[in-house]
């Protein structure tokens, strides 16, 4: 069964920083598209960013410029570095499973917890 932890989500000030890491085990970041999401108090969880294998990146419109998803196929990580937060990225950030057009597989982490302060 694949597994997903995620880790490095915490309380940031508006204009800070965070790296958001995803370890992944019994799949291979190297083959498989992944993903970044986040769900807000009150709103759907949202594709925040995804890598597929061919190393193409999507972003949503709200992040682009601001956040950068990675990954290290050695280690079997997917990164998002974080710049420029604001209150609104404040959510739950989950690494998942995309299929080639960035649409989610059901596969999830447990989710880390990203605050942005005003």
């Amino acid at each position: 069964q694949v597994q997903l932890v995620e880790s490095g989500g915490g309380l940031v000030q508006a204009g800070g920083s965070l790296t958001l890491s995803c370890a992944a085990s019994k799949i291979r970041v190297a083959i498989n598209a992944m993903g970044w999401f986040r769900r807000a108090p009150g709103k759907q969880r949202e594709l925040v960013a995804g890598i597929r294998s061919d190393d193409s990146t999507y972003y949503v419109d709200s992040v682009k410029s601001r956040f950068t998803i990675s990954r290290n196929n050695a280690e079997n990580t997917v990164t998002l570095q974080m710049n420029s937060l604001k209150p609104d990225d404040t959510a739950i950030y989950y690494c998942g499973v995309i299929d080639r057009r960035y649409r989610p597989l059901n596969q999830w982490g447990q989710g880390t917890q990203v605050t942005v302060s005003s």
